[in-house]
């Protein structure tokens, strides 16, 4: 037996557990950090992501079985799955059928300040839930200043782990503190409120509802924290790659 078939199990249980741990520690709070508990249309069309090294992140449903999310979170040897609670409120965790990493994307870009798409489609085996349906993609940015709304099942609270598993949405506004870019999108509401651990794929939307960027990275006052600058690879630069992969397997996005 390989090595990489005989540590399956346990990747996936690794998987499992992250996902017990996501149901059993829910706990009220009021965050994505600095947001609240949101279950509209944002939430029916985001769902969670888990890869065996205990990493969490979000990802947005695009179509009837394919979910876009962060590179970052699905690249790499370890096993990943798509993680959502079913409608008894057990985890429900299922292995994606096709993976497609943006051509340009480059891992550990963010350290060695490269460029990089950090962007990833994963194809379902089958349909899911009638409760999620796709999100409209935007094909244009917000400009500096518009209010955009970021969601994900990220922490509540920076470094509390058991607080992750809720959707929660904030409100902050486009900023451009190194111009205006034609790949990245930032926003900030000040200190205290943006994306944090686990929010990684999920949504930024724009005024409209329709889905604006994905979220990449995030920072705070202090080194590996986070709550004062989101980022998120915008969508509509990179229509190409995502049209034609959707096409590849059947699908089409809806963009406004």
């Amino acid at each position: 037996m390989s090595p990489k078939f005989s540590d399956r199990p346990r990747r996936i249980r690794r998987c499992a557990a992250a996902a017990a741990l996501l149901l059993t520690g829910l706990q009220p709070a009021s965050a994505v950090v600095g947001g609240s508990e949101n279950s509209g249309p944002l939430a029916r069309s985001s769902v969670m992501v888990l890869n065996s090294r205990g990493g969490v992140c979000s990802g947005v449903v695009v179509a009837r079985d394919v979910v876009l999310t962060a590179a970052h979170c699905v690249a790499g040897q370890g096993e990943f799955r798509v993680h959502w609670r079913g409608e008894d409120g057990q985890p429900v965790l299922v292995e994606p059928a096709s993976r497609a990493l943006h051509p340009l994307y480059v891992s550990g870009a963010v350290a060695e300040r490269r460029r990089s798409i950090d962007l990833a489609l994963l194809r379902m085996p089958g349909d899911l839930p009638g409760r999620f349906g796709p999100v409209a993609l935007a094909g244009g940015a917000p400009a500096k200043g518009e209010p955009v709304t970021l969601g994900g099942y990220g922490v509540a609270r920076e470094g509390d782990a058991r607080s992750t598993g809720t959707f929660r949405t904030a409100g902050l506004a486009v900023v451009e503190p190194y111009g205006r870019s034609t790949i990245l999108l930032w926003a900030s509401a000040g200190r205290g409120t943006g994306a944090c651990e686990g929010d990684s794929g999920g949504p930024i939307a724009n005024a409209s509802g329709s889905v604006a960027a994905v979220t990449s990275w995030a920072a705070g006052e202090r080194k590996g924290g986070c709550g004062t600058m989101s980022q998120g690879v915008l969508l509509g630069p990179q229509r190409g790659w995502i049209d034609r992969t959707l096409t590849a397997w059947g699908r089409a996005a809806e963009w406004r």
